[in-house]
C-alpha cells in the first residue's frame, strides 16, 4: 500500500512539477540551457579527449606495439615539460647495428633501418612528387616492427639486401600521385633522387594521423647506404618480441648486449637511448590530464552560474506562487509536502537541462572522434557523472526556494495579490 501511495505522490508531483514549469517556459528553457552548456562543456571535452587518447593509442599500435628503440643519445625526445638534456654521443653505425642483430638471439624481430633523406622526389614519367618525401633505409624486418603492410606486391628479401638490389616499396600517398591512372605500380621503374628503382611493393595506407606517414618510400638499408652516404650516418635499432614477454626484461638483456658492441666498461653509462614504443603515448597522455582538468573547472564554473540561475527561478516561482501555496495547505497539505514539490521541480529542471547538455556533448566529442577516423565514444562514467551533478545542482539550488514556500503563513498566502 505504502509502494502504491507512494508512486501515486509521485506522479502527481511531476504533473504538478511539468505545469509550473510550462507556466514558465522562458525562465525554465534559459535555465536548462545554462545547464545544458555547462554539461555541454564537460561531457563534449571529455568525450573529445577520450576520442583523442583512443586514436593515440591505435595509432602507437600500428607503428609497432610492444617494441622498443635503441638510438643514439645525441636524439632526444621532449613533450611537455619532460625534458632531457644530454651531451652530445657518439652515433650508431652500421656494423655495430649489424653486429648487434647477428649476436642478439633471444625470439624477437630485429630491425635496422636509418632516415636517408626527407625531401626527396619521386617520379614516374611526366608525374612527380613534391620535394617532402621521406627516404628510409629498411631491412626485411622493418615492416613487422613498424606496423607497415604491403598492400600489392612484396617486401624485401634478405637476398635484396644482401645483393644491393635497387628496389624501393612506396608509400599509398606516393602511388596516388604518380599513378592517378590506376597502373599498377608494382614492376614499375621510378626515379628517386636521380637514381632509378624498380617498385617492388605498395604499403598499405595508415590513414590520416599525425602519427602515420604514408609519404614515404623505403628502400633496402645496403643501397641507401650505398646511394646516400654522408658523414656520421647514423643507424636505428628496432626490436620486437615474436610472442608476448616482460618488455622490461627484454630491453634489459637488449641494453647489456648492446653496451657489449659498443665496448662499454661496467662503470660507463650507456652512452645510446632505449625508446619503448609506448613512451610518447604515454607522455602525450600525462598531458592530456591537464586539458581533462580544464575541461572540468570550465564545467563547473558554468554550472555554478546554472545552480545561481535555478535557485532565483525557483525563488521567483515561489513568490508568483504564494497564493496557491496557500490554497494547498487550507486543503490539508503538509509543509513538507510544499517543500518536496518545489524540490521536485528544481530536480527536474536540472535533469532536462543536464540530459540535453549530455547529448550535446556527445555529439561534438565524437564530432572531433569522426574527423580522427576514430571509433564512436560514449564517456559512461562522465554520463553518469554529468546525471548526478545535475541531480546535486537541482537540490542545492531548490533547497532554500522550497523551505521558503513551505513556510508560508497559509492565511497571509489566501491573502496575496
Amino acid at each position: 500500500m505504502n509502494l502504491v501511495k507512494r508512486i501515486g505522490i509521485f506522479k502527481d508531483n511531476l504533473k504538478i512539477a511539468v505545469r509550473a514549469i510550462r507556466s514558465n517556459k522562458v525562465r525554465a528553457v534559459l535555465t536548462m540551457c545554462i545547464i545544458a552548456f555547462g554539461i555541454m562543456a564537460l561531457v563534449g571535452i571529455l568525450t573529445a579527449i577520450d576520442a583523442i587518447k583512443s586514436s593515440l593509442t591505435s595509432q602507437f599500435t600500428l607503428m609497432g606495439a610492444n617494441s622498443f628503440t635503441i638510438t643514439s643519445r645525441g636524439m632526444n625526445i621532449q613533450a611537455g615539460n619532460d625534458r632531457q638534456r644530454m651531451r652530445n654521443h657518439s652515433t650508431i653505425t652500421y656494423r655495430q647495428a649489424m653486429e648487434f642483430r647477428k649476436t642478439f638471439n633471444e625470439p624477437a624481430w630485429v630491425s635496422i633501418s636509418f632516415n636517408a633523406t626527407s625531401m626527396s622526389t619521386v617520379k614516374y614519367g611526366s608525374e612527380e612528387t613534391n620535394p617532402n618525401v621521406s627516404l628510409v633505409g629498411v631491412d626485411e624486418n622493418y615492416l613487422a616492427v613498424s606496423g607497415y603492410e604491403i598492400e600489392r606486391g612484396r617486401n624485401f628479401s634478405p637476398d635484396d639486401i644482401e645483393m644491393n638490389r635497387r628496389l624501393v616499396l612506396l608509400g599509398s600517398d606516393i602511388v596516388s600521385n604518380l599513378f592517378p591512372t590506376g597502373l599498377d605500380p608494382v614492376g614499375q621503374d621510378v626515379s628517386l633522387a636521380g637514381l632509378k628503382l624498380q617498385v617492388a611493393g605498395v604499403l598499405k595506407s595508415k590513414g590520416a594521423s599525425q602519427m602515420s606517414d604514408d609519404n614515404i618510400c623505403l628502400m633496402p638499408v645496403s643501397t641507401a647506404r650505398q646511394y646516400f652516404s654522408r658523414p656520421n650516418m647514423n643507424f636505428n635499432i628496432t626490436i620486437m618480441p615474436l610472442n608476448p614477454v616482460n618488455l622490461d626484461v627484454l630491453t634489459g638483456q637488449a641494453e647489456g648486449m648492446f653496451r657489449i658492441v659498443r665496448n662499454l666498461a661496467p662503470k660507463d653509462e650507456s652512452d645510446f637511448n632505449i625508446v619503448k614504443s609506448d613512451t610518447i603515448l604515454n607522455m602525450l597522455l600525462k598531458n592530456i590530464r591537464y586539458v581533462t582538468l580544464a575541461a572540468t573547472l570550465i564545467g563547473i564554473i558554468t554550472l555554478f552560474g546554472a545552480a545561481v540561475g535555478l535557485m532565483n527561478i525557483m525563488l521567483v516561482s515561489v513568490t508568483e506562487r504564494t497564493r496557491e501555496i496557500g490554497v494547498r495547505k487550507a486543503v490539508g497539505a503538509k509543509p513538507k509536502t510544499i517543500k518536496f514539490q518545489f524540490l521536485f521541480e528544481s530536480i527536474l529542471i536540472g535533469q532536462m537541462g543536464g540530459i540535453f547538455g549530455i547529448i550535446l556533448g556527445i555529439i561534438i566529442g565524437n564530432a572531433v572522434s569522426t574527423m580522427l577516423r576514430s571509433s564512436f565514444v560514449v564517456p559512461w562514467l562522465w554520463v553518469f557523472m554529468g546525471i548526478l551533478v545535475c541531480f546535486i545542482v537541482g537540490v542545492v539550488s531548490g533547497y532554500a526556494p522550497a523551505v521558503k514556500a513551505a513556510n508560508v503563513d497559509p492565511i497571509e498566502a489566501l491573502h496575496y495579490e
